[in-house]
C-alpha cells in the first residue's frame, strides 16, 4: 500500500523547498514565504517519489559537426548585438527591470518591426488591457502593424489560442511575448498567480512549446527591490537568455544588458534613448554619455571602459568636500561603494593623501552603471582633481586598475580603449605602465603610471 503524499513548502523568493513550514526560509532567510506547494506520491518503503518507466536513449560522442544557430533580425542593431546577432528560433529570452523603464514600450516595437516584415507575432498582455495597449501602439506610431494582441492571463487558454491560430494559417507564430510572466496562472494548480509553483509551471510550458513549434518566446519579468528578477532562479535557469532593461528615470538612456545568452557573448550592452515616439538606439554611445560634459570643473576625468566588446567612455565625477560630521559621508552613484573606499584607502595608506575629514560623492554621468575595474585610475584622478581645485586637461582620459599596493595594472583590450578615444578626439591616455600597445597605429599622446603615487604626485597632492 502506497504511503501517503509528502506535502511540501516552497519559498516565494529563492523557490527553495522545506518539509515543513517554518518562519524563516532555510535557503535565503526571508521571512514568511513559505506556501504550501503540490503534494508527491512516495515509493513505499523507498522514501522516493513515484516514477514512470523511461527508455534508453542513444549515446553519442563529442565529435560532430554542429550548425549554427539561426537568426532573426529585430530591426534593432542594439537588440542584436546583445541577442548575439539576433533572436533564435525556439529560443526563450527572459527580460526584466523596474516598473516604467520601458519594457512594454520595447517589446512592442519589436514587435510591430517583425511583424511589418511578415514575421507572425503574438502579444499577450497580463497586465493591460487591450485597448491601453493600442493607445501605446497609437502614441508609438505603430497601429498599423499586423501585431496579434489579446489579453488573458489563463496559461491554458494561451497555448489553445497558440494552437488554433496556428491551425488556422497553417504554420505557427514566429514570436510570442508573454508581459508578463508573473501574471500566468494554470487552472490545474492551486496557488496565486506570482507564487514560485504557478510561475514555474507557466515557464516550463510555454518553454516546452516554443521549443516544439519553432517559436522565439519572449517573457517579461518583475523585478525585486534589489533588483533581481522576481520568482525561484530555476527561472533563469530554464530560459535560453536573460537580459536586464536598466536605467535611471531622470535620465533618458537605457541600458539593455544580457546576463546570460546561450547563443551569444553574456556581457553586451544596448545602449537606447527614450523619446516622445519611444526607444531610439544610439549607436555611438560615448558622444552620448560625454555629450554635457563641462571640462573646465574640477573633479571631472573621463574613463574608456569596455562594456562586453564595445568601448564606451563615460565621465566620472567627484566631489570633496570637508565633513561637518564626525563620521565622514561616502556616496556613489553608478560604482561600486566597496571600491571607492578602497580606493580612498590606497590613497591614504600608499600616497599619503587622506579624505578622512572630507565628505565623498562619486557619480558616473549619464545614467551608466558600470563594474569594469579599470575605472579606478579615472575615479582616482577625479578625487585627486576635486581635492586639489585644479581641473584636469580636457583632452586626457584613463584607465588602469589599481591593487592595495598602489601598483597601477593593465586591463584587457587596450587598443580598443585607446581607439575610442582617439575616435573622439582626445589627446592624452594616462594608462598603465605595463600592456602591449601597438603604438604606429595610435595617434595619442601616451603617458604611462606604474604606481598611484605618481598621479597623486603630479596632481601635487602627495605628501
Amino acid at each position: 500500500m502506497a504511503k501517503p503524499a509528502k506535502t511540501l513548502y516552497a519559498c516565494q523568493t529563492c523557490g527553495s523547498s522545506s518539509p515543513r513550514w517554518v518562519g524563516k526560509c532555510p535557503g535565503c532567510g526571508a521571512w514568511n514565504t513559505l506556501v504550501e506547494e503540490a503534494s508527491v506520491a512516495a515509493v513505499p518503503g523507498s522514501g522516493i517519489t513515484r516514477r514512470a518507466k523511461g527508455r534508453p536513449v542513444a549515446l553519442e560522442g563529442l565529435m560532430g559537426g554542429a550548425d549554427e544557430a539561426p537568426r532573426v533580425a529585430t530591426g534593432f542593431a542594439e537588440l542584436d548585438r546583445v541577442t548575439g546577432g539576433g533572436i533564435v528560433p525556439g529560443s526563450a529570452i527572459l527580460i526584466g527591470g523596474e516598473p516604467g523603464i520601458g519594457k512594454s514600450t520595447l517589446l512592442l516595437q519589436l514587435a510591430a518591426n517583425l511583424a511589418r516584415h511578415g514575421r507572425r507575432t503574438l502579444y499577450f498582455s497580463g497586465e493591460e488591457a487591450t485597448a491601453q495597449v493600442r493607445l501605446r501602439a497609437e502614441r508609438l506610431g505603430l497601429a498599423n502593424a499586423p501585431v496579434a494582441l489579446a489579453a488573458e492571463t489563463n496559461l491554458s487558454n494561451i497555448l489553445a489560442t497558440l494552437d488554433d491560430d496556428a491551425s488556422e494559417r497553417k504554420r505557427g507564430a514566429d514570436l510570442v511575448i508573454i508581459d508578463s510572466i508573473q501574471t500566468l496562472w494554470a487552472d490545474d494548480l492551486d496557488g496565486a498567480p506570482g507564487t514560485v509553483m504557478q510561475v514555474r509551471a507557466a515557464t516550463q510550458t510555454l518553454i516546452r512549446y516554443a521549443k516544439q513549434a519553432g517559436a522565439s518566446l519572449l517573457l517579461v519579468g518583475h523585478v525585486t527591490k534589489e533588483g533581481q528578477i522576481a520568482g525561484p532562479k530555476v527561472i533563469e535557469h530554464m530560459v535560453d537568455t536573460v537580459l536586464y532593461f536598466e536605467g535611471d528615470h531622470g535620465h533618458s538612456y537605457r541600458i539593455l544588458r544580457a546576463v546570460k545568452n546561450r547563443f551569444g557573448p553574456s556581457d553586451e550592452i544596448g545602449v537606447f534613448e527614450m523619446v516622445q515616439a519611444g526607444l531610439r538606439e544610439v549607436l555611438n554611445p560615448s558622444e552620448l554619455f560625454l555629450g554635457d560634459r563641462q571640462s573646465s570643473s574640477p573633479g571631472s576625468a573621463v574613463f574608456a571602459g569596455i562594456e562586453g566588446t564595445r568601448p564606451i567612455l563615460v565621465e566620472i565625477q567627484a566631489l570633496v568636500a570637508p565633513s561637518g560630521f564626525g563620521t565622514p559621508r561616502r556616496a556613489v552613484v553608478g560604482w561600486d561603494s566597496a571600491r571607492l573606499a578602497m580606493l580612498l584607502a590606497v590613497l591614504d595608506a600608499r600616497c599619503g593623501v587622506s579624505f578622512s575629514q572630507m565628505d565623498v560623492y562619486l557619480n558616473v554621468a549619464g545614467g551608466l552603471r558600470i563594474a569594469d575595474p579599470a575605472a579606478d585610475l579615472a575615479a582616482a584622478a577625479a578625487l585627486l582633481s576635486s581635492r586639489s581645485g585644479v581641473p584636469i586637461p580636457a583632452d586626457d582620459v584613463y584607465f588602469g586598475e589599481i591593487s592595495l599596493s598602489g601598483a597601477i595594472r593593465a586591463p584587457g583590450h587596450m587598443m580598443a580603449r585607446l581607439k575610442e578615444a582617439q575616435k573622439l578626439g582626445f589627446g592624452r591616455a594616462v594608462i598603465p605602465a605595463t600592456g602591449e600597445v601597438e603604438a604606429k597605429t595610435v595617434t595619442l599622446k601616451l603617458e604611462r603610471l606604474a604606481t598611484l603615487k605618481s598621479l597623486a604626485e603630479a596632481a601635487g597632492q602627495c605628501e
